[in-house]
């Protein structure tokens, strides 16, 4: 697979006129969200396994990655990227099109539980098991985690003498704000900024879908001073921008875990999931996608395989 076939993760995010189609095309067809016949053979330590993922660049390296340390582990597996947001493919794993997909904690404790107010790590560690649907298991989670941030240019964090985000509350009304359309709306969003931080930008703008660096060229002309972007971003570091700190915890945990489809996944297919998990670190994610988004545009698979040789995991 190709790199640009990885549509953004921002277009995973914005997809929500997407959404309406694929639930339409579901309901239509019957159940399953993919229109295929489920996700190989059934039960046993024995049956084909086949990782999903969300359709954006560094989810489909890590269903590249998980699917390799199963294959090394001796549990057949396949990969069937680009499924679309966490609507469509939770549905798929609940039908047993896909048996694996790469998670993220906090977002996945939200969509399963609408009312949450849970944001530190261990809490939403505890709290996910038990909110889990009829049928799929989350794994060990990772400590790589890949959260929305707060961004600011350096001139801009200078100018207003910005650290935290406590630190936009005195000028928040005359900055404009970028995101994607849905943080208008998200707990993390616009109406945490007001609840946490009374913070009420001068004008939002809904982030494009298709580029997060096209995006991030407004932050750098100045045409917007705030932009939330994700923390594995290679464009923080490429544009030295300034993540500001969340003293009230209104961004919660995001590590990365493993949801499976628990009869499908053996014992020795959780072990190979679980040794991914403990060797995973940020800091990996922000290599993995530079080597995927940036001038280097390794295809997914590439990139996977070498992580996994690099860690002992394959050979």
């Amino acid at each position: 697979m190709s790199n640009k076939s990885v549509p953004t993760r921002r277009a995973f995010l914005g997809a929500a006129a997407g959404l309406s189609v694929a639930f339409a095309l579901t309901a239509c067809g019957g159940g399953n969200p993919l229109g295929e016949d489920g996700g190989g053979e059934t039960g046993g330590s024995g049956s084909a396994v086949v990782v999903g993922s969300a359709n954006f660049p560094e989810n489909a390296i890590l269903a590249e990655i998980y699917a390799g340390a199963l294959n090394s582990a001796g549990v057949t597996a396949s990969t069937r990227l680009n499924i679309g947001a966490r609507e469509v493919y939770m549905k798929a794993l609940e039908d047993g099109s896909i048996d694996v997909v790469p998670e993220y904690t906090g977002n996945l404790l939200g969509y399963l539980d609408a009312g949450n107010t849970v944001v530190d790590g261990p809490g939403i560690l505890k709290a996910l098991p038990a909110k889990m649907p009829t049928g799929l298991s989350v794994l060990d989670a990772a400590a790589a985690e890949d959260k929305d941030a707060i961004v600011v240019t350096a001139e801009t964090a200078a100018k207003y003498k910005l650290k935290s985000i406590a630190d936009l509350t005195p000028v928040c009304s005359e900055l404009t704000l970028a995101a994607p359309s849905e943080f208008q709306t998200r707990p993390y969003g616009l109406p945490g900024l007001k609840k946490l931080y009374d913070c009420v930008p001068k004008e939002f703008k809904a982030f494009s879908a298709s580029s997060e660096a096209l995006n991030l060229k407004a932050l750098m002309n100045n045409e917007v001073q705030i932009a939330d972007i994700f923390t594995t971003s290679p464009e923080i570091t490429a544009n030295k921008l300034i993540v500001l700190e969340d003293p009230k915890g209104m961004i919660g945990a995001q590590q990365v875990v493993p949801v499976i489809k628990t009869d499908k996944v053996s014992e020795a297919g959780q072990t190979a999931l679980n040794d991914v998990s403990k060797q995973l670190t940020t800091d990996d994610l922000i290599a993995l996608r530079t080597q995927v988004e940036g001038d280097q545009k390794m295809d997914p698979k590439a990139a996977a395989t070498q992580w996994l040789k690099d860690k002992g995991i394959t050979k």
